[in-house]
C-alpha cells in the first residue's frame, strides 16, 4: 500500500514501493513501445516474435537494441542466426502481432502474414510502418534475457502509416 507525501506547494509523491518481480511488470505496463515482430531467417530456422523491447542506440553506426526472452519458442533461431528484421506495424497488423506475441506455431505466425524475403534475404512484413534489416553485432546476456546489438544495413519506411503502441497490456492505435 503507497502512502502519499507532501513534497510543499501543489507537488504530491506517492511513497516508493519494494521493487519486486510484479511490481517492477506492473509498472512497466505503464511504459509505452512500439509493436514490433522481429523476424529472422537462415541456418538456425525461420522464427518471429512480437516486442515492444526495441530501441535505437546510435546512428554512427545505426544500431538497434533488440530484447528476447531466452525461454521463448523463437530464441534458439535468433540466437543461432546473425540477421533479424525489426517490423514496427500499425492497426492493420494487430491480430498478427497477437500471433507472434502468443503460443502460435512458428507456421501458423508466418502463414498468417504477408512476408517476404529482401535482397538481403531479411524477412519484411509487407505494409509495416517501417522495417529494419539489420546484421546482429554483439550479444549480451542479462538476467532472463539476451540483449541483441543490431546493425541496421537496410530500411524500407513506409512514412505515413498509422503507429500501434502497447501500453497497459492492450495496443493501442496512434493517430498522426
Amino acid at each position: 500500500m503507497s502512502a502519499r507525501i507532501d513534497m510543499g506547494i501543489n507537488s504530491v509523491m506517492e511513497t516508493p514501493q519494494a521493487v519486486t518481480k510484479t511490481s517492477f511488470r506492473n509498472a512497466m505496463s505503464s511504459f509505452a513501445g512500439a509493436v514490433n515482430i522481429v523476424t529472422t531467417d537462415g541456418a538456425h530456422g525461420r522464427a518471429g516474435f512480437t516486442a515492444t523491447a526495441v530501441c535505437a542506440v546510435t546512428d554512427s553506426p545505426p544500431t538497434l537494441l533488440v530484447c528476447i526472452n531466452r525461454e521463448s519458442s523463437a530464441a534458439p533461431a535468433f540466437l543461432g542466426n546473425n540477421t533479424l528484421c525489426v517490423n514496427t506495424v500499425g492497426p492493420a497488423h494487430h491480430e498478427l502481432a497477437m500471433l507472434f506475441g502468443g503460443k502460435t506455431s512458428t507456421e501458423e505466425r508466418f502463414a498468417a502474414g504477408d512476408f517476404v524475403s529482401s535482397a538481403a534475404g531479411y524477412l519484411v512484413l509487407t505494409e509495416a510502418v517501417v522495417s529494419f534489416g539489420c546484421l546482429i553485432t554483439k550479444r549480451q546476456r542479462m538476467g532472463t534475457h539476451d540483449v541483441m546489438f543490431c546493425e541496421v544495413t537496410e530500411i524500407v519506411d513506409r512514412f505515413g502509416s498509422q503507429v500501434s503502441v502497447w501500453c497497459r497490456r492492450k495496443l493501442h492505435e496512434l493517430t498522426l
